[in-house]
């Protein structure tokens, strides 16, 4: 083993992917996703304006 063959090896470039064309069932399913991804947000939107909810834990009697 000579001093250049040692060490890690360089990884072989991996080629390129081509850009293959989407048919109408790949639009339909990425238009589906982009729309439930907008609920989602929405849901998320309208979660954080209201406030926690739990009641804050331990719950006391009002008697003393």
């Amino acid at each position: 083993m000579s001093g250049r063959e040692g060490g890690k090896k360089k990884p072989l470039k991996a080629p390129k992917k081509q850009s293959k064309d989407m048919d109408d069932e790949d639009m339909a399913f990425k238009q589906k996703q982009k729309e439930e991804q907008k609920a989602m947000e929405q849901l998320k939107a309208k979660a954080a304006g209201k406030g926690p909810l739990t009641g804050g834990g331990i719950k006391k009697s009002g008697k003393k």
